[in-house]
């Protein structure tokens, strides 16, 4: 297969001329924010893990009760012998969190995008997307046979020209954004945003695997004033702050039991693993209980955003946008020999010009590492 191997050498030196390859470095998490990789210990601010429940002992003693009593793996699809127990306990506890009637859990937040929104989008229907939603909302809007259009960064002016220009031309409309961007941090003005797609019949679609567990008092960003925005559609994952993996959909009984029916990705993939189930069963149970845990990751991006003279933070992500791909490296390097690990983001995961040092803060992350970063940062690379 000497053709094969020629393009994918081709590919990835056109990927090394641009700054732009990727690869995967062995990583071990140790306690708090700390991490192994080269064998050099750092302080990560690049982990997801907003709570650090993926450590918490109170987490992975539910985890190994949850292999003890069910198995290490679902074993099917959930609409055969998969479904055990322990899922439907979650999703009666996701859709309390959220406030809806019910929940549908995913296997990850990408199958779960390429799941929901073909559901609900046929061919003769739109689905409109912020420009800068998620690659797996815009995969699964690209999966769906309608039709899709995109509006500018959280700008409801443009949404609102879009939705007065097309609404009329299609049965149903979709609008998908995220709750809070993975890259910039910023939160979708979601209260503003629900009135308006109310206003035009358009179903609202949120994505909130950034929010769950670390804003609006854990229950996410749809959660964030002083009442519920209007969200019919609250998505979002269960590997971020809950620190376990899979994902959910929360809305109402009827849109859940079509999700369960008709989504490819529910019908056609094992059921989550048991201790995944069992280990964010717990993470729930301590955000409902522990106000000051959840507080915690943006009181630490906080800090930071203070430090340098920044916007206050929205959430736990903080974006340092360095420009270009090899400035964006330097520093990332920088930072790894005074021994905190900060990824380098570059395009096509933002667009070009925008690469960046992307923050993540979890509760673990000492003041003090914070203040020395932000030190590093004024030094050595702004």
């Amino acid at each position: 297969m000497r053709s094969l191997d020629a393009f994918a050498a081709g590919k990835l030196a056109e990927l090394d001329e641009r700054h732009q390859r990727r690869t995967l470095v062995p990583t071990a998490r140790l306690d708090g924010a700390w991490l192994e990789r080269g064998g050099q210990r750092l302080v990560s601010f690049s982990c997801n893990d907003y709570l650090n429940f993926a450590s918490h002992p109170r987490v992975k003693a539910a985890a190994i009760r949850a292999v003890e009593q069910h198995g290490a793996g679902a074993g099917a699809s959930r609409l055969v012998t998969g479904n055990h127990p322990l899922i439907e306990e979650l999703e009666a506890r996701l859709a309390r969190l959220k406030g809806t009637e019910a929940a549908c859990v995913f296997g990850s937040g990408y199958l779960a995008n390429l799941g929901i929104i073909p559901v609900l989008i046929g061919r003769d229907s739109l689905v409109i997307v912020d420009e800068l939603a998620h690659n797996c909302i815009n995969a699964g809007a690209h999966m769906s046979p309608g039709r899709t259009l995109t509006f500018r960064h959280n700008d409801l002016g443009h949404l609102r020209e879009i939705l007065a220009a097309e609404r009329g031309g299609y049965p149903h409309v979709l609008v998908v954004t995220d709750g809070v961007f993975s890259m910039d941090g910023d939160l979708a003005p979601l209260a503003d945003m629900g009135a308006l797609c109310a206003e035009y019949d358009a179903w609202l679609m949120a994505d909130d695997a950034h929010g769950i567990g670390v804003i609006g008092g854990g229950r996410g960003s749809v959660h964030v004033g002083k009442e519920a925005a209007a969200v019919p559609l609250q998505m979002g994952t269960l590997s971020k702050a809950i620190g376990s993996y899979g994902a959910y959909l929360c809305a109402s009984k009827p849109v859940i039991d079509l999700m369960k029916t008709r989504a490819r990705t529910v019908i056609y993939s094992t059921g989550l693993p048991p201790a995944a189930v069992g280990a964010a069963i717990e993470a729930l149970n301590i955000i409902e209980t522990e106000p000051e845990v959840v507080a915690r990751p943006v009181e630490k991006a906080r800090r930071f955003t203070r430090a340098l003279n920044l916007a206050p933070a929205e959430s736990p992500i903080v974006p340092i946008i360095l420009g270009t791909e090899i400035r964006a490296l330097e520093a990332q390097r920088v930072l790894a020999e005074a021994g905190y690990l900060v990824s380098a983001i570059r395009p096509p995961t933002v667009p070009a010009g925008t690469s960046r040092l992307r923050f993540a803060f979890s509760g673990a992350i000492e003041d003090a590492d914070i203040d020395a970063v932000a030190a590093l940062l004024r030094e050595k690379i702004l």
